[in-house]
């Protein structure tokens, strides 16, 4: 007889392979070892996910729904261009310095299936340029002579951040990191009051 739906059993699964991807990768969990997390039957597990493809692919997609509605809480406290730029950043190091961190998943992704074109490397590719579409937006919101120049140096320490964080996540490299996106800022701002960001984070 065919299992009838369960009410929630999409998320337990995105729930039990989520944290298994996030703690050892992808090549490493088998769909057996997902549903054994879950608790549930295979087939149940395979109605709502045909492949693991599928299943990594709705992982990334909420992994970075999730990230999108932090940063645009982070972004909406506050008015100013230039203090809106620097929350973006807090906000990724005060993620980065909390407990069990293990980096970006959609970056991790990237790292494990460098060559991939499947739905689920284009989920995570696609966050990413969404992700440098929005820090591009608020840094045309300050009104400097190089814009792409700015964005470029600041996603590179947000890049190289996330890289070194998996290594240590202590909070201090986060308000190093803030740190730098400030001088990039001031530098590009002269005109303006600073952010006054260093001093909270």
């Amino acid at each position: 007889m065919p299992r009838r739906p369960q009410p929630g059993a999409r998320d337990r699964i995105l729930d039990a392979a989520g944290a298994l991807f996030y703690a050892r990768g992808v090549r490493a969990v088998g769909m057996s070892e997902v549903v054994e997390a879950a608790g549930c039957g295979k087939n149940l597990v395979y109605s709502h996910f045909p492949t693991k493809v599928d299943l990594v692919a709705a992982y990334l997609e909420r992994f970075s729904a999730r990230r999108e509605r932090a940063t645009e809480r982070a972004v909406a406290e506050e008015t100013r261009p230039a203090a809106q730029v620097v929350a973006l950043v807090a906000e990724v190091a005060r993620r980065v310095s909390a407990p069990g961190f293990r980096g970006c998943a959609l970056r991790n992704h990237l790292t494990e299936f460098p060559n991939a074109d499947d739905a689920a490397s284009r989920v995570a590719r696609g966050y990413l340029r969404d992700s440098r579409a929005r820090l591009a937006a608020l840094v045309d919101g300050l009104g400097v002579a190089d814009p792409a120049g700015v964005t470029e140096r600041i996603w590179l320490v947000l890049d190289g951040f996330y890289a070194g964080a998996t290594r240590s996540a202590d909070a201090a490299v986060g308000r190093t990191a803030v740190r730098l996106v400030e001088e990039i800022i001031e530098r590009a701002t002269p005109d303006l009051p600073p952010t006054g960001w260093s001093g909270q984070s």
